[in-house]
């Protein structure tokens, strides 16, 4: 069996409602629920929260919320595994028992389904223990810059002053989405994030981190140029 939990807390401090804001005409949390929906390959989406209107907003978008989550791990400390781990073991208390789990972030609009059953793939036919959404840095990040205790800039890797970018290795990070993991690997405490991870590669222009008003605003004008995209596409189908 395989379960889909979504973690999303009231408590947001930078964009307070940030979970259940509206985000180009519905909740935020409701693309991340109806991408796991559109993959087909749930048993159960769950969502974890300790709010109630966050749970009803879920519900009418068609996710479970079976418990509310206790509040010693809904604070501003609580990591995505101990909210996962807490999700495994009440499941498993109630008779549910799961081969795999995804964790899917409530603030990710720009999430696709394809990359979520991408990442199911993956993990499947490497054998690895977790499998999540990365993506590359826009600049080379081993060209870095800093400011030293002097205030001036200097390279973190000034050996690489004269190495062309191609010639740096490519580097990522992780793009906030999904999180695939063989539950009992997962159970075993190697988290999302261990030597047995495989990427799930996005395309730039699919992430969009959300911390706060500007990331909120620019994350919605990449799905408002998205869709005008998608709209150009559908009409020159037509007209064909």
């Amino acid at each position: 069996m395989i379960v889909a939990i979504i973690p999303a807390r009231g408590g947001s401090k930078r964009i307070p409602g940030k979970n259940i804001r509206n985000f180009a005409g519905k909740p935020i949390i409701s693309y991340s629920i109806e991408a796991a929906e559109e993959t087909g390959i749930f048993d159960r989406i769950i969502v974890s929260t300790d709010s109630e209107e966050i749970a009803q907003v879920a519900r009418e978008y068609g996710a479970e919320t079976p418990f509310i989550r206790p509040a010693e791990i809904a604070d501003d400390y609580t990591g995505t595994d101990e909210v996962v781990l807490h999700a495994l073991s009440w499941l498993k208390s109630s008779g549910c028992d799961f081969d795999y789990v995804c964790c899917i972030y409530p603030t990710a609009p720009l999430i696709r389904a394809e990359f979520i059953e991408k990442g199911f793939r993956l993990l499947k036919e490497t054998g690895a223990a977790t499998a999540f959404s990365v993506t590359t840095f826009s600049y080379p990040v081993f060209r870095s810059l800093r400011t030293n205790d002097a205030g001036r800039m200097e390279m973190i890797w000034p050996e690489n002053y004269k190495k062309r970018s191609q010639d740096l290795p490519e580097a990522y990070h992780d793009a906030g989405q999904f999180y695939w993991a063989d539950v009992p690997e997962y159970t075993e405490g190697k988290g999302f994030l261990s030597k047995d991870s495989v990427p799930v590669i996005l395309p730039r222009y699919f992430v969009q981190d959300i911390d706060n008003e500007e990331d909120f605003k620019l994350a919605e004008a990449i799905v408002a140029m998205q869709d005008r995209i998608d709209g150009q596409r559908e009409n020159r189908y037509y007209e064909k």
